[in-house]
């Protein structure tokens, strides 16, 4: 690091005094990153934050007066971020002004004496020195440090090696988790601490969700985090956390960079395994429907362990744009249960087979990454082709209903109308009937009653003219005033079923009592 107020004085050779502040002050451990000598009353714009000004007083009147000319010059001075002055006496000024000690104690700003025998140079060359060693070491500690992580990438655990290697070189602790936001633990490395977690966790899943390489910043519980993802676009393969490591320098940069260079080398190296062990599953999921169980699972057995006991549930379920994540999720999902939940990519969709204990679990990953899903009735593997025309079928439904589970069951039990009995469906039949509703109202006329009868009838007209008990003639003339209305054709089955719909959504379907007595109209 670059030497420090204290770094100067504790140097013999530069016969330093300190004059302000004390000994023991924690000022006196501020950096000094170069040295700069100036005369003029405003040097601030020729010098940078942390820099030890020299000067000899040339701007300063030699008598012993001027509190204010001491009081501005050194509030431009910490207004700035100097880190120190040295006043060089027996040049311009026998002696040190007695202003601008006082003005340094008041604002808190260092301030040494260099006596006449010590020329600026040579602490300007002391500093100087003092940076070159310093990057000179920090190239050679980081020549080393990317031989040693070289070396670990060679071993046979390489990605392990390297990010063991990497939380010794920079004194911290590294995290790596996988495309699904799970934290892979790494043997022998240093844990993250447990209050940190769930925030990293979290900041590691929206890094994820964005599909982008990137990198981010956050602090936690007072603790600088750096997340770096892993992979390309769209095709993340995992993230990178590093906590409770020095702020970067080139020298840490650099390492961090090869770090991530060969662990995503290392992860895309498995891209070619990952591919090779889904065309698998596919042709594994072929064979089951085909018939071949014995076939399949002898395959999956030696694979995956073994395939889900029946019954099963089969789930289609058509993945969120970033569909790479959730393959990733339900690999780690199959390799947790070794085999009892098994999936497969067929066409555009994801197949999923697991039992009645494991659909939970499934149902919940597939709501985390939003996918749109419809799950089959219990069955074994030879209705596996049935039940899966089944979860095909409740997912086009979900898709059209917006609903991101649909089972099955509410397309077959309720049938089609049944399925869309919902709270969205109900205001859209009433905003359909408004119109006539208002009219009934405004003009005392009985023409919702009269289209409920009509449509409860399958639109015989004589039986609900008798019904209602008015002339066949009246009852189709309401019948089209009541299209006129609602600006629909009941000459056509079309309309019919959308206006029968929406009275079944309001329970309206029910003859209404007739309207004998009633003036006709």
């Amino acid at each position: 690091m670059p030497p420090t107020i204290n770094t100067l004085l504790h140097n013999p050779g530069l016969n330093l005094r300190l004059v302000v502040p004390e000994r023991d002050s924690k000022a006196l451990d501020t950096t000094v990153s170069w040295v700069h000598s100036s005369d003029l009353d405003d040097p601030t714009p020729f010098l940078d934050p942390g820099q030890l000004l020299l000067t000899d007083g040339t701007q300063f009147p030699i008598s012993d007066g001027g509190g204010d000319v001491y009081r501005d010059y050194v509030r431009r001075l910490v207004d700035h971020g100097i880190s120190g002055l040295g006043f060089a006496t027996q040049v311009i000024h026998g002696a040190l002004p007695g202003g601008l000690e006082s003005a340094c104690s008041e604002q808190g700003l260092p301030l040494l004496e260099v006596p006449d025998r010590t020329p600026f140079i040579a602490v300007i060359r002391f500093v100087a020195d003092w940076l070159a060693r310093e990057q000179n070491a920090r190239a050679e500690w980081s020549l080393q440090a990317q031989r040693s992580i070289a070396r670990a990438a060679l071993r046979p655990d390489g990605l392990r090696s390297i990010l063991a290697e990497l939380e010794r070189q920079l004194q911290g602790w590294v995290a790596l988790f996988d495309a699904a936001g799970n934290h892979i633990l790494m043997p022998n490395n240093r844990p993250v601490p447990s209050d940190l977690m769930p925030s990293v966790e979290g900041a590691v899943r929206r890094a994820l969700d964005q599909g982008a390489r990137s990198v981010a910043q956050l602090t936690v519980e007072g603790q600088q985090i750096t997340l770096q993802t892993l992979g390309r676009r769209h095709n993340l393969r995992g993230v990178l956390v590093l906590g409770a490591i020095e702020p970067l320098d080139p020298a840490r940069t650099d390492i961090i960079n090869s770090v991530i260079a060969l662990a995503s080398l290392a992860l895309e190296q498995t891209r070619t395994l990952d591919t090779a062990r889904r065309h698998l599953r596919s042709g594994v999921f072929e064979q089951l429907l085909s018939g071949s169980t014995d076939v399949a699972a002898r395959t999956a057995r030696q694979v995956w362990g073994r395939l889900p006991a029946e019954p099963l549930i089969v789930t289609a379920a058509r993945p969120p744009r970033q569909g790479q994540n959730l393959l990733e999720a339900l690999e780690l999902l199959s390799d947790d249960h070794r085999g009892a939940v098994f999936y497969a990519q067929r066409n555009e969709n994801v197949v999923i087979l697991a039992n009645p204990v494991h659909q939970q679990k499934v149902a919940a990953l597939l709501g985390r990454y939003g996918a749109t899903a419809g799950t089959s009735a219990p069955t074994d593997f030879p209705g596996l082709a049935q039940a899966l025309k089944e979860g095909e079928r409740a997912l086009q439904r979900a898709g059209e209903l917006s609903r991101p589970l649909l089972d099955f069951s509410e397309v077959a039990d309720g049938g089609m109308l049944g399925l869309l009995r919902r709270e969205e469906a109900e205001s859209v039949a009433r905003r359909l009937l408004e119109p006539l509703a208002r009219h009934d109202e405004a003009e005392q006329t009985q023409l919702l009653p009269t289209v409920a009868a009509w449509l409860t009838n399958n639109c015989v007209w004589d039986h609900t003219a008798r019904q209602l008990g008015v002339h066949r003639h009246t009852l189709r003339n309401r019948i089209d005033a009541a299209g006129n209305i609602l600006g629909l054709n009941l000459d056509g089955l079309r309309d019919r079923l959308e206006l029968f719909a929406a009275l079944q959504f309001l329970d309206m379907a029910a003859v209404p009592g007739d309207d004998r007595g009633r003036p006709e109209r």
